[in-house]
């Protein structure tokens, strides 16, 4: 392509060295290893020695091997699985969907091999989740743990120190506090300001953390106990502010496959209307990047029985063809909340992590209410969401937001993990996820005839085809080249959007690979 330009290789990225007694505490390993000790028998001195050995997060002998690798993506590099495959016993629409041949045999890195034993480069890091590849090598550290007796189950009344510590940490990086400001920390999490997230509820899907999220607004409406005390707007219908698609219906937001923020979506239509005409609960959708519809919606809910309740939202809404929303959009939307004492809800289970500074609203400038958080922290390690928000919003009894399995150490330890990594390389990711975001513009721009629009941001970008049997075809191309991308056509009033998420180890070189796939899959597109 033209606009091709020379850019940094994988030597660039920085080296990680790390050591569990550097991620969690010389004390606390030191504790563990006592314990450990004592339980099972084996040496002290030994159990320590494991706890201080560094690991490297991704040594260049790792990478080298994977960029070796491309030249076979596509290819068949190993027999198929033999005999009668499991058909398993899912329900009927995941079986529909699901496509054995792409299932995995095993995987590294930025590869995957499936059951038909085909070689594929997983450019959308396993459907979002896979935020430093498979296998990466940072989280030998989490074998470590396991070696030294560190226990993943536990309970939210028994939360362990590697969770506590990142609470910590991840209210430390949200706030933009450094490392070494002790004092900075504290003084954030004493706040009590609506717009100050100083407070975690660890959770396993980022379904559950955003409900969280919802029930603690609805809190202010409804009281969750039998025997609880009145809220402060008792008798006021919540409307809930989300982001819709650009005919103004509910289709484009996404936060999660409970029941109510369904509803939000537009599904449960005849139990939604019910809500609605019975004045429980009401939705606002906002047109994407529409300032004049935020101004709208507070002229008219937010007033005599009615209030704006909650505005939710996305930063890049990868589940309607990932539309980025404005900075001047949010700051705006962010602006109207504060004036009127709404809490915002900022979504970044699709952005957190591969945003160079963890969390894209930080860039954005906004100070959200509620951050709810997954996917790729824990690097696909663990099913590890997270929930940070204002000690204005904690409201919820005991039971009221809760898993058995919230708490896992070892999960809290992928967190940790990643983040170091993710830390140290920020810089290059960010301009890794630069130059892919360029590329791909000048792709869209050279080929407008196909292509109606380029979206996204950074790593995570898209493109919207003119039409939906382009876009299909485009993918299949892909697909038959190895490419682990996809169309996106279950949503109404939503552009025919080919998606794609890369793991933040990809490297230019990995970069330029996708878009000559691409440059030949437009290409035989077009001449068919």
């Amino acid at each position: 392509m033209s606009n091709k330009k020379t850019f940094c290789s994988t030597t660039e990225m920085q080296p990680v060295r790390a050591s569990l007694a550097d991620l969690t505490g010389r004390e606390y390993v030191a504790a563990v290893v006592n314990a450990r000790s004592f339980l099972s028998g084996e040496d002290a001195g030994v159990l320590l020695g494991m706890a201080d050995a560094p690991v490297e997060f991704l040594p260049a002998a790792f990478m080298e091997r994977q960029h070796n690798l491309l030249k076979q993506v596509g290819r068949q590099v190993v027999a198929p699985v033999c005999g009668n495959p499991q058909k398993g016993a899912s329900t009927q629409m995941f079986n529909a969907a699901t496509k054995t041949a792409h299932a995995p045999l095993s995987a590294e890195g930025f590869f995957r091999v499936g059951e038909d034993g085909r070689l594929r480069l997983i450019s959308k890091s396993e459907h979002y989740h896979a935020s430093l590849g498979h296998n990466f090598p940072g989280y030998a550290l989490l074998e470590r743990a396991r070696q030294l007796g560190i226990p993943n189950a536990t309970h939210n009344n028994t939360r362990g120190h590697i969770t506590r510590l990142l609470e910590e940490e991840l209210t430390r990086v949200a706030n933009g506090i450094s490392p070494d400001d002790v004092s900075g920390l504290d003084r954030v999490l004493a706040s009590d300001d609506l717009y100050v997230c100083n407070r975690v509820l660890n959770l396993e899907t980022g379904s559950l953390a955003l409900e969280a999220a919802l029930k603690m607004i609805l809190a202010r409406f409804y009281s969750p106990e039998i025997d609880g005390t009145a809220p402060p707007f008792l008798g006021k219908t919540p409307v809930l502010a989300v982001m819709g698609d650009d005919n103004g219906g509910f289709q484009a937001n996404y936060h999660g496959t409970t029941m109510l923020t369904q509803t939000m979506r537009g599904m449960w239509p005849g139990l939604y209307a019910k809500l609605e005409s019975h004045g429980i609960v009401q939705v606002c959708p906002i047109r994407p990047n529409r300032i004049e519809d935020l101004e709208a919606a507070f002229a008219q809910w937010h007033r005599g029985s009615t209030r704006i309740a909650g505005f939710f939202h996305e930063i890049v809404m990868m589940n309607y063809g990932g539309r980025l929303l404005t900075r001047e959009f949010l700051q705006r939307a962010y602006a109207l909340c504060r004036e009127h004492g709404v809490p915002t809800v900022c979504d970044e289970i699709q952005s957190c992590l591969w945003h160079p500074d963890l969390f894209m609203f930080r860039e954005w400038g906004l100070t959200p209410s509620f951050v709810a958080m997954g996917k790729g922290f824990p690097g696909g390690e663990y099913p590890a969401s997270r929930l940070l928000f204002s000690a204005a919003m904690d409201s919820l009894p005991l039971f009221g937001a809760l898993v058995t399995n919230g708490q896992e150490e070892l999960a809290s330890l992928a967190y940790l993990i990643t983040m170091h990594w993710a830390v140290a390389n920020s810089a290059i990711t960010r301009s890794v996820g630069d130059y892919y975001e360029e590329r791909m513009r000048a792709f869209g721009a050279e080929h407008s005839g196909e292509i109606a629009a380029v979206d996204g941001n950074r790593h995570m970008m898209t493109l919207h085809f003119a039409g939906l049997e382009a876009a299909k075809n485009f993918t299949k191309c892909l697909a038959d080249q190895g490419l682990d991308a996809s169309v996106q056509v279950y949503k109404q009033n939503c552009p025919p959007t080919v998606l794609t998420k890369l793991p933040l180890i990809s490297t230019p070189i990995v970069i330029d690979f996708i878009l000559e796939r691409m440059e030949n899959a437009i290409r035989a597109t077009t001449n068919n």
